[in-house]
């Protein structure tokens, strides 16, 4: 999104009278399709990406059949001819269908829903996933993984919106080969280029199911680390990645951003529920992994799980040999030290203080990473940055009611209590605040990373079963636990709950690998 499409568009006046009818199929052209996001209630950005470079009419209306010219903007090469418009003074709670034109050529028609007033008391239904890669193994091929089910199921869901939170794209993809001598081959080098990053937008959005899904309702989009490169932080990684990766997310998702926030923003549905998107890249210092100081004598990788409990890392042993190895007090130093930080200074003062200002009854909070404590590789999650877990989780439990953080990022399905302390010598301290984790749409699934980190087939299956599910001291007591199965978390909110319920490409509950039974709806009753 270019700053002279911001700056042409800030006080667009939209016009609702009729010029005239929108074709309903598409002309060659407009082969990304169309998407709206960040919407209020009284505005909405809406994008796509034009045939070629000059300039694109806006449509809009309150009748798929019927819209008007609505604002004007120029499509570039700087920005691979990608386009997003805000559109201002619309009524709140209302449907709107929108479309784009350049010369003859017409997009598909989109639509999107205004958010109510924040008086009004309505119910909300919203889905949400992430993880998705259209990476084929051999060129020319299908994606590797699906072609993208989830989305087809979420835009059958008929929401008032809905929430693609990261790893939109994968810049370094999981697909690919292991050659002669044990090592993973991947199937492209990773897009390290604004041109190669690009490319993997438009290779997901020659998926149907996600153009579908950004066409059928508004869509929040949020990066996570594969939008620059796996577990990324600038401090690690660099600011030139950073500005890659958030120049070419800004171009292809209908996004604010500013530099000093990144991509923290809230919006308001109603009465009942407030949405906080919590960036946790842009701002985050170096993993604690940095510097080989968590690497494991044994293997010269960091360690699977440096904060597990000593009784249970003897206990799987037999399973991870690496756990015989203790874990150095620099790396347990470094975890807990508190001069690090997950969201940095002024986004954690901004958002404590909007969240525990917030009217709304329910305050979601669109979690990059999971901040449950389950122990594997905890360098990029939460548990990464243990002060300020501890330090955010006791301010929500203390001064905000009826939270709730929804997330992806971990490939899997996992619902619990983001506990202060789970193995403690008094026993587990819950904060009551619940974490619900779900995806991936299509990656690989956390079962089977798992398999591959400690070399055996199945090992993914085993820690669930003996350690994800009982619950505390013998495991963490996980609720749900359905870590290999592509899926999506389908919420409702209403003034007196909030539901949950993780599904799969069927539309049907996710089963738990603890139980063999599906997972049961989550339902969070009001404070």
């Amino acid at each position: 999104m270019s700053a002279l499409t911001c700056r042409c568009l800030a006080g667009a006046v939209v016009a609702l009278c009729a010029l005239g009818a929108a074709p309903a199929a598409h002309a060659v052209g407009f082969v990304s399709g169309v998407a709206a996001g960040e919407l209020g209630a009284t505005s909405a950005k809406v994008w796509t990406r034009a045939a070629k470079t000059g300039k694109v009419t806006v449509t809009l209306g309150r009748k798929k059949s019927v819209q008007a010219s609505a604002a004007s903007v120029k499509a570039t090469a700087s920005h691979d001819r990608t386009v997003s418009a805000t559109l201002r003074h619309l009524r709140p709670d209302t449907t709107y269908y929108y479309s784009f034109r350049q010369g003859s050529r017409r997009s598909a028609v989109g639509q999107f829903h205004t958010a109510p007033r924040s008086s009004a008391a309505k119910s909300v239904r919203f889905a949400w996933s992430g993880d998705a890669d259209a990476q084929p193994l051999q060129p020319g091929g299908p994606p590797f993984w699906n072609t993208f089910g989830i989305y087809t199921r979420m835009a059958k869901e008929h929401n008032a919106f809905n929430v693609n939170l990261g790893d939109t794209i994968y810049s370094d993809t999981e697909v690919g080969t292991t050659n002669t001598d044990g090592q993973f081959v991947p199937a492209t080098p990773p897009a390290l280029t604004l041109a190669d990053k690009w490319a993997k937008y438009r290779q997901n959005l020659a998926q149907t199911p996600l153009q579908r899904l950004r066409a059928s309702a508004g869509l929040y989009s949020q990066w996570d680390d594969h939008e620059f490169i796996n577990d990324f932080t600038q401090a690690e990684n660099g600011a030139t990645l950073y500005k890659t990766g958030v120049a070419a997310f800004r171009d292809y998702a209908p996004v604010g951003y500013t530099s000093k926030d990144g991509l923290y923003r809230s919006f308001r549905w109603g009465r009942n529920l407030e949405v906080f998107f919590l960036d946790e890249r842009s701002f985050r210092s170096g993993k604690a992994s940095a510097n080989h100081v968590c690497d494991n004598p044994q293997t010269g990788q960091p360690d699977l799980a440096p904060t597990a409990p000593a009784d249970k890392r003897a206990l799987f042993a037999a399973l991870v040999p690496s756990f015989s190895a203790p874990v150095s007090q620099a790396c347990l130093n470094a975890i807990n030290d508190p001069s690090r930080t997950m969201l940095g200074a002024r986004q954690y003062a901004r958002f404590t203080k909007a969240v525990r200002a917030s009217k709304a009854t329910w305050k979601v909070i669109m979690n990059e990473v999971p901040i449950q404590q389950f122990y594997a590789l905890p360098y990029d999650r939460w548990e990464g940055y243990a002060a300020e877990r501890t330090k955010l989780l006791t301010f929500l439990r203390d001064h905000v009611k009826n939270t709730v953080f929804l997330t992806t990022d971990v490939h899997a399905n996992f619902v619990n209590d983001a506990r202060l302390d789970t193995f403690g010598a008094g026993g587990p301290v819950n904060s009551g605040i619940t974490d619900i984790t779900t995806g991936p749409v299509a990656t690989k699934s956390f079962s089977k990373e798992i398999d591959g980190a400690t070399g055996k087939p199945g090992a993914g299956d085993l820690i669930t079963k003996a350690f994800f599910k009982p619950p505390p001291p013998d495991g963490v007591g996980m609720t749900c636990a359905a870590p290999d199965v592509f899926s999506y978390g389908q919420v409702e909110v209403t003034a007196k709950r909030l539901t949950v319920q993780l599904k799969d490409t069927n539309g049907k509950p996710v089963v738990d690998a603890g139980t063999g039974q599906p997972c049961a709806q989550v339902v969070l009753k009001r404070k």
